[in-house]
């Protein structure tokens, strides 16, 4: 077992997909999945809240928002964190947060103390989710890294399913069905807690804080007996380094375009996500449809999330990292332009579940994307605040939603304007993605 930082480095980037990768995804992705159920749970409550506690539409958007100022605080600082003290420190401690302040939404009486809680699940959520893609891709083989990411990002479509069914089948069980929800969302964190003490710490921070020996025996590991596949000899050393992460440095000379160029795309994909998904329902219900329907068809659209990540992770290894992006940033502006004009429950179906399909497979390479474009030393730090600034996008969305509500009247017909602003929003990021570098097949190094 060497423990010369070039050597461990080429070996880690030619490994097989063994079985410990498997058990890295899957921990992983467990934990993502509890994320999204949490995110996609406030779509359903908050449809339910408005009608048993007469939620004004300035307290709907800040209940919803909080949990958003939440999670650009926590992407900003845990992904710093966790360039300085390590990826399976930040990600563990991350749920434990969660994990309590969403068992203890199930109890809140009034709005203060929920947007309260709602601050607290949005910090453990967002220092987790750049982490969880960062450590991931650091340990993952070189030539199927941004598939490995993409399918770590699809576990989000797991869990948002799972809210889906839940606010389908128990939230409008009773008046407390929603209090059900909540207490069901914190159960699984504490199962992902126990998982994730046994994830590997990342080889390529190992290597960068000198620890080369620790990197060896995770590589070791990690290859669970199998030899790499195509020894290249051509992989660049992780030198052990004293240069400290700084957000100031995102916008050196060699990182400036790209940072401006991810922290557009961030910014407009949450615009447009937020603005749509988290809605959906109570769009749904104010256009006449009643909480039932309007949640059966959200778990309808949900589903076609499924498909979009298959296709992202596919096309990413084989088109490249800027040309799939691209193309499903594309795609999700003609699939919101065509909600905006749905009249029908068939159309709503049709034209949401295209929506969904291209947003989500845009947001598995852009989660592929994101780490890649940095060096390790400031690596979980760019991805935080790249992932951070994209967070305040979906702090105003639901406060846009409400205004362009209000203006244009609900989607049908060509009446609303929320859908054609959202479009616009994914325009806007497939030209960013220009400014990204394509890094497919090269090395993290």
């Amino acid at each position: 077992m060497s423990n010369n930082p070039a050597e461990i480095l080429d070996r880690l980037d030619n490994l097989p997909f063994t079985r410990k990768h498997r058990k890295i995804i899957f921990a992983s992705g467990l934990g993502w999945a509890f994320d999204a159920m949490d995110v996609g749970l406030i779509t359903y409550i908050i449809a339910v809240l408005t009608k048993q506690w007469g939620l004004s539409a300035t307290e709907q958007s800040l209940i919803v928002s909080a949990g958003f100022i939440g999670m650009a605080v926590g992407a900003t600082f845990g992904g710093a964190l966790a360039d300085r003290v390590g990826r399976r420190t930040v990600f563990t401690v991350t749920l434990v947060v969660y994990g309590i302040a969403t068992g203890a939404s199930a109890f809140v009486g009034g709005v203060l103390p929920l947007i309260i809680l709602r601050i607290l699940v949005g910090l453990g959520l967002g220092a987790e989710l750049p982490v969880a893609s960062t450590l991931v891709q650091e340990v993952s083989p070189r030539r199927i890294r941004g598939s490995i990411t993409v399918w770590l990002e699809a576990f989000w479509a797991l869990g948002w399913t799972v809210a889906a069914l839940i606010g389908y089948f128990v939230v409008p069980l009773s008046d407390n069905g929603w209090r059900i929800a909540f207490a069901i969302g914190a159960l699984p964190a504490l199962y992902a807690i126990v998982l994730r003490w046994h994830l590997p710490e990342s080889v390529r921070f190992l290597l960068h804080r000198g620890e080369n020996e620790k990197a060896a025996r995770v590589t070791d590991e990690l290859a669970d007996g199998h030899d790499p596949i195509i020894p290249t000899d051509d992989e660049v050393a992780e030198a052990a380094s004293l240069e400290k992460p700084t957000w100031g440095k995102l916008f050196s000379p060699a990182l400036r375009q790209r940072t401006v160029g991810i922290w557009t795309v961030w910014f407009m994909v949450n615009l447009g996500y937020y603005g749509s998904s988290i809605w959906i329902p109570s769009i749904l219900h104010a256009n006449g449809h009643d909480l039932v329907k309007s949640f059966g068809f959200t778990l309808i659209i949900t589903l076609a999330q499924l498909p979009g990540y298959a296709t992202s992770a596919y096309l990413i290894e084989h088109w490249g990292r800027r040309a799939t992006l691209t193309t499903f940033l594309v795609g999700s502006s003609i699939g919101a332009i065509g909600f905006g004009m749905a009249d029908s429950s068939a159309a709503i179906i049709a034209t949401g579940c295209v929506l969904s399909f291209f947003n989500l497979g845009a947001w598995g390479a852009l989660y592929a994307i994101t780490p890649e474009i940095y060096p390790t030393f400031i690596r979980a730090t760019g991805a935080g605040a790249a992932t951070g600034f994209g967070r305040l996008a979906s702090i105003a969305a639901p406060f846009l939603v409400t205004f362009l509500l209000g203006v244009g009247g609900v989607p049908g017909g060509n009446k609303g304007l929320l859908f054609p602003v959202l479009a616009g929003a994914f325009v806007v990021a497939a030209a960013a993605t220009f400014a990204l570098p394509e890094r497919r097949g090269q090395s993290l190094s």
